[in-house]
């Protein structure tokens, strides 16, 4: 199925009947709750749900958004944080995306997991990567010291996000959903791109599953992490869904397929007519570019 999240549009609405309505006259019959829903569209959600005019593929936590918060906020609350209060805060925050995605008959809620507590290293690997410093010492030092650091500092952070994780998963498989573990684009957040498969083994039941962000993945490989195709495929029997967006070298990403430099069509041979593929694409995206890079994508990856 192809899904579009509300990521595109909920910004832009006071009335989640008419958020879902907009993305059902695009030709989707299916939307992803994204992680800016506000609760007052969620009576809207309901009617549009309830009526039969949308499904809902997915819903990425928190969702709705926590009361006082008035923007997408995924990482608000983590799960490997220090601190108990905030743990607690983001275990009961999953739980009421639970109790929506149960509402709406949604099969999948889509998670972050949490960082290791160490300084930013993405965003200036990111900057010296577009300033073509790739291949230069210093560059390379500072690889290598993200690697270092947070090797050192991840079992404190692990611990905690590993043992919320198991509670979830215990609500999770009584209302009959599956977690869907992003990968994520900064190199501080966890699961860390090589420790997936032992995350996969820590985590092997079938309500935890793996959920393949295209930008995300390409935005490593653009810094030199990973190769994309080859991450997938380690991936691939566990696969649940995608996040589809393109990324312009080397991380601006959201874009629609095609707008990018993600080879999709080398990534075509992994993806399941059974998988859930949400288009996730900045809201400044045009209508027609929405309905372009589906067209697109679609063109390589099949109709359903």
């Amino acid at each position: 199925m192809y899904s579009l999240s509300t990521c595109w549009n909920s910004h832009r609405h006071t009335d989640g009947r008419l958020m879902l309505r907009e993305i059902r006259s695009l030709g989707f019959d299916y939307a992803e709750l994204s992680h800016g829903i506000r609760i007052s569209l969620l009576p809207g959600i309901f009617e549009a749900v309830d009526a039969g005019e949308i499904r809902i593929s997915s819903l990425h936590n928190f969702c709705p958004l926590p009361m006082g918060v008035d923007r997408a906020a995924p990482n608000i609350f983590k799960f490997t944080s220090e601190d108990p209060r905030e743990r607690e805060m983001a275990y009961r925050q999953t739980l009421k995306t639970f109790e929506t995605a149960v509402r709406v008959k949604a099969p999948l809620v889509v998670l972050h997991m949490g960082k290791v507590d160490m300084k930013d290293y993405t965003d200036r690997l990111l900057e010296m990567a577009g300033a073509g410093q790739r291949e230069t010492p210093k560059y390379e030092k500072l690889c290598a010291e993200v690697l270092e650091k947070r090797e050192k500092r991840k079992e404190p952070h692990l611990t905690a996000a590993y043992e919320l994780l198991r509670r979830l998963i215990r609500e999770a498989e009584a209302r009959g959903l599956r977690l869907g573990i992003e990968n994520r684009e900064a190199l501080e957040e966890i699961p860390f791109e090589t420790d997936f498969p032992l995350f996969f083994r820590e985590f092997d039941r079938p309500s935890v599953v793996y959920w393949h962000d295209t930008g995300h993945a390409q935005i490593k490989e653009n810094l030199g992490f990973i190769h994309h195709g080859l991450h997938l495929e380690a991936l691939a029997d566990r696969l649940a869904g995608f996040h589809i967006h393109d990324v312009s070298f080397p991380g601006r990403d959201h874009l629609p397929p095609g707008a990018g430099g993600i080879d999709f069509a080398a990534l075509a041979g992994l993806v399941k007519p059974e998988h859930i593929k949400v288009l996730e694409l900045g809201p400044w995206v045009p209508t027609a570019d929405v309905q372009r890079g589906w067209e697109h994508i679609r063109s390589l990856w099949g109709e359903t």
